[in-house]
């Protein structure tokens, strides 16, 4: 397994916001976290990054203990995060924002190799360049901050909310981008309420309900499941 979350329990102040949640990423996956508002999905994001300390449990990835491991050590693993809110750098050109991504990596023609490769995902950062990030529109701003998360060349990609605030024919857009980038050989943890197109693509699924996890199986197991047709896709 790329990734193995082993009973994690992470606190806010008092608050239990995880609750001894396991869950599995395997290499050359698209793994799905579904659930509501405040179930805990970005929560497990930001452990899994380092961005939050967690109370009990442990996260393994590519056979490797990093519960403790720093953030920034993380990047240089491999573990690349794409923020809930896109996170870009407003005052700085999309080129600034993509090379901010790069910021753990020494060599220079692997860098721009990714550019190049970030530039021909998204053809729109392209023609932008040169534009600041916090002019773009925010379906740009999304390409933008999942471009600067490739520019670290992640074996692990999480995608936090990728969708959240756009228009149906950019979901629609961001998704498929998302498959490419899976064919291309990255491994993806996609963390959405969207939850149509989340499971229509992921290979395997998880839903969290306060913090727990509650049932799992691959995409399409969950697409047709009548529980979560109820309660996340808006039919009986």
């Amino acid at each position: 397994m790329l990734l193995e979350l082993k009973d994690l329990t992470l606190l806010y102040g008092r608050i239990q916001a995880l609750h001894g949640i396991s869950l599995t990423v395997g290499e050359g996956e698209i793994v799905a976290l579904i659930g509501a508002n405040g179930a805990g999905k970005s929560t497990t994001m930001r452990a899994i990054s380092g961005l939050r300390a967690v109370a009990q449990g442990s996260i393994l990835f590519d056979g490797e203990d990093i519960t403790k491991l720093r953030a920034d050590l993380r990047v240089v693993r491999g573990v690349s995060q794409s923020p809930e809110g896109r996170g870009v750098f407003p005052g700085m050109s999309v080129r600034e924002n993509l090379e901010m991504g790069a910021y753990t990596r020494r060599n220079r023609a692997e860098i721009d190799e990714d550019l190049d490769r970030v530039f021909t995902l998204f053809p729109r950062l392209k023609e932008r360049e040169k534009q600041a990030g916090g002019t773009m529109s925010g379906g740009e701003q999304q390409m933008l901050a999942v471009g600067r998360a490739l520019m670290s060349r992640p074996k692990l990609l999480l995608l936090d909310e990728p969708s959240m605030g756009l228009a149906p024919m950019l979901i629609q857009q961001i998704f498929d981008i998302i498959v490419e980038i899976n064919q291309q050989g990255t491994t993806v943890l996609l963390v959405e309420q969207n939850a149509q197109q989340a499971l229509s693509r992921a290979h395997r699924a998880y839903v969290l309900e306060t913090g727990r996890i509650v049932k799992e199986g691959t995409g399409q197991e969950l697409l047709h499941d009548p529980a979560v047709k109820d309660a996340y896709l808006g039919v009986a």
